[in-house]
Parts: structure tokens; sequence; C-alpha cells
């Protein structure tokens, strides 16, 4: 406890240094952790997939359909639980910047499918029995201040046209991992538009949602699904849910290498300036570690002295920033900007890396005033304060 209380009265001796070092320290352990936060959100989808749920798409690429009853033949192949059926709508609310998920999908069975959506038994039912009807996730609602009820007026993309839903229903995650930012509408509201306007597109499906009776054979489903299929007009490649989601993430896996090492970077600058800080401190000290060499304390306790110091000016930085880490995520994830992540929130294994970094910054830092404090002569010492 006495050795605490010194290092403390030590590291803030000179007390603008001090100031000054601690706030680099809170800003690069702030920032770390909410790049690594970022990281997070970019796999939160991945992590939140189910290991029984597979996902049936066009072999060649996302954008060639596959036809309607491909669903009956899927369901027939042994080892298949249930089959829906989901296609990206992609349009807009009022403006752009409004980007939210939208699917079409198989009102019949499609959330029975997704046990993590928690909603009114009631709602489901009127969604399904309400042609224009939607559902929406918690946290979209939310944003948009959208209740059951509300008409919403989506312009159409892909699906060209001013199109109508009404919120039936709003459902919860079953846990905080579980991404509320989906907007669902039925897929037979659009095929029956496409059926009158361009029946050439119409019965035509992105993708097919599978659940399967044992997670451990999901290969060999996922093989008998693709047999079932070679050497047709479309072809299908069918991969667990998980793959699905990481293979939208390999297509910016650049951008989230250069997060991760854009935060390391921030880590490296301030190792750089609390070294240099105590270096500044260690050398205006020699001659009090040279006094204590003379008074027969030993070189391992003036280095001791030294990493004390290092690590209580670390450790301090570290734990105001990631105090501060938990608010500023917070409402970064509530601003317009942290819209466009599902999940947002700062995972245990973040916080142990930023302490993890600031050890690693107050031992670096240490190491050479330390050596130096250490191996001084005596006389060298006290000639250095003359």
């Amino acid at each position: 406890m006495y050795f605490i209380k010194l290092n403390f009265k030590k590291v803030f001796r000179a007390k603008l240094r001090t100031s000054l070092t601690i706030v680099g320290l809170v800003i690069a352990i702030l920032a770390f952790g909410l790049l690594q936060t970022v990281v997070d959100a970019w796999f939160a989808g991945a992590n939140a997939s189910s290991a029984a749920r597979m996902v049936t798409r066009n072999a060649i690429s996302l954008v060639f359909p596959m036809p309607s009853y491909y669903r009956d033949r899927i369901k027939a192949v042994p080892g298949v639980k249930a089959v829906a059926h989901s296609q990206w709508f992609g349009g807009i609310y009022i403006e752009p910047k409004n980007f939210f998920p939208q699917f079409a999908v198989d009102s019949d069975n499609f959330f029975e499918m997704y046990p993590e959506f928690l909603m009114k038994p009631e709602e489901l039912l009127a969604f399904k029995r309400d042609r224009q009807g939607a559902v929406v996730g918690r946290k979209l609602a939310d944003q948009f201040g959208w209740k059951v009820g509300d008409v919403i007026p989506i312009r159409g993309t892909i699906f060209p046209g001013n199109w109508q839903m009404t919120v039936r229903a709003i459902f919860d995650g079953k846990d905080e991992t579980t991404i509320t930012r989906q907007f669902y509408f039925q897929w037979n509201y659009i095929n029956e538009y496409l059926i009158k306007r361009f029946p050439r597109r119409a019965d035509q499906i992105g993708i097919f949602n599978i659940e399967v009776t044992d997670p451990g054979r999901i290969a060999d489903i996922a093989k008998a699904i693709d047999t079932e299929f070679k050497n047709s007009l479309a072809e299908t490649l069918t991969e667990t849910e998980k793959s699905f989601q990481l293979g939208f993430i390999a297509q910016s896996e650049a951008i989230v290498v250069a997060i991760r090492i854009v935060s390391f970077v921030v880590i490296f600058i301030i190792m750089a300036v609390v070294a240099n800080t105590m270096a500044m401190t260690a050398r205006e000290r020699l001659a009090e570690y040279a006094t204590l060499k003379a008074l027969g304390f030993s070189p391992g306790f003036v280095a001791a002295l030294v990493f004390g110091e290092a690590m209580m000016l670390a450790l301090i930085g570290a734990g105001i920033g990631i105090l501060l880490t938990f608010p500023v995520a917070q409402g970064f994830a509530a601003s317009p900007a942290g819209a466009i992540f599902s999940v947002f929130k700062v995972s245990s294994t973040t916080v142990v890396m930023q302490v993890a970094c600031a050890v690693v910054v107050g031992v670096v830092a240490a190491l050479v005033p330390g050596w130096r404090s250490a191996n001084i002569k005596i006389v060298d010492g006290l000639r250095h304060a003359g």
C-alpha cells in the first residue's frame, strides 16, 4: 500500500506534464475501444447466426434469382426441417440517408424459423392476414418513432413504385446480440404486382432460408441441395447462415483491416508519448535514485519505482478512457451515424484489450528509463544533480 501511495505522489509531482499525458492516454484508449467496437459491430450479424440454419442462393451471384418452385424441392431433401424465402427489397424511406435492411419474406413460416425474434402472437397473426403488413425490429421502430398501425411509405428501387406497408408487429430480440433493425413485409405483396406489370420477374426468389433437423449434418445437407439443382438453369450455392453473412463482410474486408490497424497505431503513438514522459521524469530524478542506492536500496527497487510510476500513469489514463468508452459508444449508437450498425455495444473482450494495451504501454515506456536508473553509478547520479 505504501508503494502505491508513493508512486501516486510521484506521478503528480509534475502536474501539467502528467495531466497532458493522461489526457493523451484517455483519448488513445477511448479511440481504441470505439474502433474495436466498430469492428465487432461489423461482425455482429455473423456472430448472431444460428448453427441450425442455412441459406441457398444462386451459385453465380445474389443478383441472379431462383424460381420459387425450388422451395418444394429443397423441402424434400432429407434433413431439411423447414424452408422459407426472402428477397432483398432496397427501397427508400423518405430520403436515401434513411437506410435500413428491407426484406420481402414468406409470411407462412419465416418467423417460426427465427425464434430469437420475440413478438406478440396476435401481432404476428395480424401480419400474416394483411397482404400489406410489415414486421419491424424494435431498434428500427424506435429510430423513426414507428408504432403498430403506422403506414410506412417506401419508394422502390429494385422494384419500382410507391409501396405502402402497415406496421402490424414490432419484435424484440431474445438478448442484446439479436439484431432488431430489419424491416420485413410479405413477398406475395410485390409478387402479385410483378405478375401484373413485369411477369418475367414474377415468382423469382433471392434466397431460400433453410432450417435443418441436425446441425451436425449441415455440410451433407448443403451438398445434397446443391446436387439437386446441378446442371439446372439456376444452379445453387448452399452455405451456413454465418458463412453467408461473412461473405458480405469479406466485400469490405479492407475497411475492417484498416480500422484494426489504425486502432493499434493509436496505441503505438501514445506509447511513444508515455515513454518520452517517463524518460524526462527519470532523467530529472537521477540524483534521487543515486541517493537511494547510496542508502542501500537495491537496483531492483529503483527499477521498480520507475515501473510503478509508469504503470500508475498508464492505468489512470486507461481507467478513465475505459469508463468513457461506454457512454460515448451509447451516444454514437443513438446518433444518425450509429444507426447504420444493427448492434453497437462495447464487449468484454474490448475492455480486456484496452487494459492489456495500457499494461503494455506502461511496461514498454518504463523499460529504458528503468534500466538506466537501476544501473546508474552513485557518483554519476549525484554529479548529474550538480
